[in-house]
């Protein structure tokens, strides 16, 4: 029997500090829900989880930015349809105006009207904006290049691979008039129609097909390529080369990764691109000509309006399919993290008798030595 050394009280006090020790711990995961509160609970879940909860909140962004994507195209189709709306009311001008019962003063009130049309066009495409950012006027459209001062890319397709092209063109100058606004020389080329043989950056070789309307060339290829090109002044190269970079479109990050993204390339809207740049309801034959310049620009703003619908169905599909992770993610986050209240409850409960048992037997223990005083009665 000692005094001095109590080890029933020493092991009994051990027992009670873990008891404690833990007691707080799951005091702590029922407070808080979570099970994970430091590193030290769960080395290798803290950090699957760390990393888990930033991919679910980048995801998140991911969502947002769908979003807004969609509310882009939105605002851009918006804006087209009125410019459908105007194109239409042009078109019903000139077939007006083509009529042989117009006078002169007439297709000149025409023409007037068909003016002020066109510099509407010309401001909803420069206006239309997003956040500040302009929508229609070419500046989320793929950027290309040519080795000719007289030849410049307007713009081209998604189905344009990337790379250098060669084409062996044999377009000349048909006619030179004076404009009569700007006072500045307009030219018109030929042939209207025609075949032209482009060298593939592959090294391969096809043909396009190719037309004019105005000064703008339209190249499109069986395999989906459409190029437009603008033609300026006199010296007609009968050879060119295209560099195409695919640079320029919007990119929306509908991922968490550096090359989750879409590339959403939109057309300039413009009276040059629609070839309507130079139509003149002034007199029977121009509006006559008018009548297929319209008609193309309509079948353009079509052709852009289908493309901008496509990008919408895409973006909600990514949409609805980033929900869907997320979800999956934020599953699998819970079971990882969050605490189970029922069984933790039954876990507290036990530590509470344990601790509760450990105080009562360390009391006990604490009664050893005074038994030593009964030795010296």
């Amino acid at each position: 029997m000692r005094i001095n050394s109590n080890t029933t009280a020493v092991i009994t006090g051990n027992y009670l500090t873990r008891a404690e020790n833990t007691l707080a711990n799951s005091s702590k995961k029922l407070s808080s829900g979570y099970k994970i509160n430091n590193a030290s609970d769960n080395p290798s879940g803290y950090a699957l989880s760390s990393k888990m909860k930033a991919q679910i909140r980048s995801l998140e962004k991911a969502c947002d930015n769908t979003d807004m994507a969609t509310d882009f195209i939105v605002t851009a189709d918006g804006a087209l349809q009125e410019v459908h709306n105007i194109l239409q009311r042009m078109n019903e001008l000139a077939v007006k105006s083509s009529n042989g019962t117009m006078t002169e003063a007439d297709r000149g009130a025409i023409d007037a009207e068909v003016r002020q049309l066109s510099s509407e066009i010309e401001r909803i495409a420069k206006q239309t904006n997003f956040n500040d950012n302009p929508i229609l006027d070419g500046t989320y459209e793929y950027r290309g290049y040519t080795d000719n001062e007289n030849v410049k890319v307007l713009g081209y397709n998604q189905d344009t691979s990337v790379g250098d092209y060669q084409l062996s063109l044999a377009i000349s100058v048909a006619s030179s008039n004076t404009d009569p606004v700007t006072g500045d020389p307009v030219y018109e080329y030929e042939p209207k129609s025609f075949t032209t043989s482009v060298t593939y950056p592959d090294g391969s070789g096809k043909e396009w097909k190719g037309s004019i309307l105005g000064d703008v060339v339209t190249l499109t290829g069986e395999d989906g390529t459409e190029v437009s090109l603008e033609l300026s002044g006199t010296a007609v190269p009968s050879g060119v080369n295209l560099t195409m970079e695919k640079k320029g479109a919007m990119r929306v990050q509908v991922g968490d990764h550096e090359g989750d993204v879409i590339e959403m390339n939109i057309p300039e809207i413009s009276l040059k691109k629609m070839g309507i740049d130079r139509i003149d309801l002034s007199t029977e034959q121009g509006s006559k000509d008018a009548i297929t310049c319209i008609q193309n620009a309509l079948d353009y703003t079509s052709k852009v309006r289908s493309q901008l619908g496509a990008y919408q169905n895409r973006l909600e599909h990514t949409g609805d399919s980033l929900d869907v992770t997320v979800e999956s993610l934020n599953s699998s986050f819970v079971t990882l993290t969050d605490t189970d209240m029922a069984a933790e409850m039954t876990e507290y409960t036990k530590l509470q008798v344990l601790s509760q048992a450990a105080t009562s037997m360390l009391a006990q223990a604490n009664e050893f030595p005074q038994q030593a005083l009964q030795l010296l009665q």
